[in-house]
């Protein structure tokens, strides 16, 4: 296959189109030396960092510019594409209402705009909706909007909300009475989360340092009040980030101080904002603790009338999720009044092959979210049962959700009422659209309350998915979940896409796309990679992917793709790769690894500069990391990024077709990283294949914010892999 095809003119002959295509753009070199831990680097485009300089921004505008040219004749198939993923979305749709507090909250799109409008009606008969926020509205001027903080004040009276205008991470946070529908004039900015106390004046929310954008400070704001917001807590470790929440039951408001490895938690009575936050336990590096609360001690479960905030905060009891003896958790109970950890009781006991993910309390049952052999569970834990009661096992009596399909994905829905008859849980598959279900705590129903609509006639029967493993070179199992069209070749003719992610313990969900069936439809056939360094099989899968263990996320997707060749789906001149942010970091360290594996590379706002970023403590999640990649002023960390950092290691060798792409105004993997990666790759690849970097100036660490603007890129990126496969329908 021609690597140039997507750009030729049939009537030229090979050696006039390539005189005939757009020249990329060379940046000037500009050598900067490093010498650490005696080894020398020398970086010859550290100069594009500086994003107020006018040479930086028209090398951007460049590299946009030929791309735009290399892909000009792609403009109609990304059109056909973007109207063909576009004719399978409701664009006027509603969301299924949740119930707080005698209101049902919801959110509406509309055909032609780009984002929801939140509302909510009473729960009465024939009550008027009334509108909350308005994002098309609050949108107006920016090229970007995403919506935080979204919190309602007891009495129902008053919204906290937050928005980001630039991509950038950095919300503002205003509050609006929603009685008469103005909008205080509080702005309070860098804001990261924020909650309610019980007297429907105080606010508590977390601010982020400017520089490094950490949340490290903790503040109460009163309405009305002329004081300035009192300071209440700050954190000076830079690993650890503050996060403030009030708990399902409406007691307490919980301050989580957490690194990536060791955390801490602080509560206060919701009824007494004015008093100290308690500390229940002192952090102990790698101890993570999460805590969630009941108001009803352990053994006098259940069951409750409506609870709230008030009567006396100091009963009840803290359920807490701890990594102490087993590092895929297991759940402890505590009494408010004493929760020191010395008197912690073991509730349930760490189960070394289900990871306990989350554990949820509702008035009546637990909710626990699990994780066992790579696939999620919900389980239903009801409290207080006579079985629990004669056998101390919480479990005898508990019921999993059940699932049929070989790969799926399910989590909890929104649940914000303590007191309730139903959990609302969310499902979906590669083949299963988004669905919404209740289910009745009591009797084991699940009632589906809606599945999101395909148009155009989607027949699910159409379509196969599969759980296969790879085996990796120290032989671990990797498991894989792929679907494709049920009349797809097996026979290594098909086109393949691969997955990728394998970093902070996240796990990649398997989940439905409308989208990707332009792709399914095409022959192309879904993989999804679940390597080490991600969640899918809990904490110690992803403690094998990270620090000195990094390399085994690599090799893991080298097998996959091998293995994915082995079993005739595809071929390596059929396979393409596909990795955003510290997937992008995966892509570039394979890419450097076996280049001869893959016919092209997708690479979404890649972390390719390892070695520079973790060396600057300056920027935005450094140090945090450190947890997670190491520190490179240690020379035994140095020289183990060093072993993988792509950028480090481009060589002058033959690469994959290369679509990279960025945003200006990413505040997590800064747009220089592949803006450098693509200036040095340019001076070394061999080949002729194409090179592209994409730059989105207005947008973040997601990309485009509006729903429209989104399908604008997804139609490029489809549009450029299918063309270059060989795929123009």
């Amino acid at each position: 296959m021609n690597p140039d095809a997507h750009v030729a003119t049939p009537s030229l002959s090979p050696e006039a189109e390539r005189a005939a295509a757009p020249e990329p753009p060379l940046a000037r070199r500009h050598p900067v030396e490093h010498v650490l831990h005696g080894n020398r680097r020398v970086d010859d485009y550290a100069w594009l960092r500086n994003k107020n300089s006018p040479e930086v921004l028209a090398h951007l505008n460049a590299e946009n510019a030929y791309t735009d040219a290399v892909l000009r004749d792609t403009e109609p198939f990304q059109e056909k594409l973007y109207q063909e993923m576009l004719g399978r979305i409701l664009q006027t749709d509603l969301s299924v209402p949740y119930r707080l507090r005698g209101y049902f909250y919801f959110t509406r799109t509309e055909e032609g705009k780009q984002y929801p409008t939140h509302a909510r009606k009473r729960d009465t008969e024939n009550a008027p909706e009334e509108l909350l926020l308005d994002l098309n509205a609050l949108a107006a001027g920016h090229s970007f909007l995403s919506l935080g903080a979204f919190a309602v004040s007891d009495d129902n009276s008053l919204l906290a909300y937050s928005l980001d205008t630039t991509g950038f991470r950095q919300y503002t946070l205003q509050i609006k009475n929603l009685q008469t529908g103005e909008t205080l004039p509080a702005r309070i900015e860098r804001v990261t989360s924020a909650a309610w106390a019980a007297d429907n004046r105080s606010l508590f929310y977390t601010v982020e340092d400017e520089t490094t954008k950490r949340s490290h400070q903790l503040y109460r704001h009163i309405l009305g009040a002329n004081d300035p917001d009192a300071l209440l807590y700050e954190e000076s470790d830079e690993r650890f980030r503050l996060d403030i929440e009030r708990t399902r039951s409406g007691a307490f408001l919980l301050l989580t101080i957490a690194s990536h490895t060791t955390s801490e938690v602080r509560f206060l009575p919701a009824a007494e904002p004015r008093a100290e936050f308690r500390l229940i336990a002192a952090r102990e590096d790698n101890h993570e603790y999460y805590v969630d609360h009941h108001p009803r001690s352990a053994g006098d479960l259940p069951l409750l009338s409506q609870p709230g905030p008030k009567g006396d905060a100091s009963q009840g009891t803290f359920y807490i999720r701890t990594n102490s003896q087993g590092r895929t958790f297991r759940l402890m109970t505590a009494a408010v009044e004493n929760s020191s950890r010395e008197v912690w009781r073991e509730f349930i006991p760490n189960r070394p092959e289900v990871m306990l993910a989350s554990a949820q309390a509702f008035a009546s049952h637990l909710v626990l979210y699990e994780r066992e052999g790579g696939l999620p569970y919900l389980r239903i834990v009801p409290l207080g049962t006579a079985t629990q009661r004669a056998t101390n096992d919480p479990l005898a009596s508990s019921r999993r959700i059940a699932h049929a399909e070989p790969v799926y994905n399910t989590s909890p829905g929104t649940n914000p009422e303590f007191v309730t008859d139903h959990l609302r849980f969310q499902y979906e598959s590669f083949i299963t659209p988004r669905s919404v279900f209740d289910y009745d705590l009591r009797t084991g129903q699940q009632i589906l309350r809606k599945q999101q609509p395909v148009l155009g006639g989607y027949d699910s029967t159409q379509y196969v998915s599969e759980r296969l493993h790879a085996t990796a070179p120290d032989g671990t199992l990797i498991p894989l979940s792929v679907v494709y069209r049920r009349d797809t070749p097996r026979d290594s003719t098909a086109p393949l896409l691969l997955y990728g992610y394998g970093s902070y313990g996240i796990s990649v969900p398997v989940n439905f796309s409308t989208n990707r069936l332009s792709l399914l439809d095409r022959g192309v056939i879904y993989a999804i990679a679940h390597l080490r360094g991600g969640g899918e099989l809990g904490k110690p899968w992803h403690d094998a992917g990270r620090m000195h263990k990094k390399l085994n996320t690599f090799t893991d997707f080298i097998a996959a793709a091998e293995r994915l060749i082995d079993l005739r789906y595809t071929s390596a001149r059929k396979l393409t790769i596909e990795g955003g942010s510290a997937g992008g970091l995966l892509m570039g360290a394979v890419a450097n690894l076996r280049p001869d594996l893959f016919r092209m590379v997708i690479s979404h706002v890649p972390f390719v500069d390892v070695i520079n970023t973790m060396l600057d403590a300056s920027l935005p999640l450094t140090v945090g990391e450190y947890e997670e990649w190491g520190n490179p002023q240690l020379a035994t960390d140095y020289f183990y990024m060093k072993s993988y950092d792509p950028y480090s290691n481009l060589e002058r060798k033959p690469y994959p077709t290369m679509l990279v792409k960025t945003s200006l105004n990413d505040s997590q993997v800064m747009y220089w990283e592949p803006a450098k990666y693509v200036a040095k790759l340019r001076t070394l690849k061999t080949d002729t294949n194409p090179l592209l970097l994409k730059i989105n100036m207005g947008a973040g660490h997601g990309g485009a914010s509006g729903r429209y603007d989104y399908l604008r890129e997804i139609a490029l990126d489809y549009a450029f892999l299918l063309t270059q496969l060989g795929v123009h329908q």
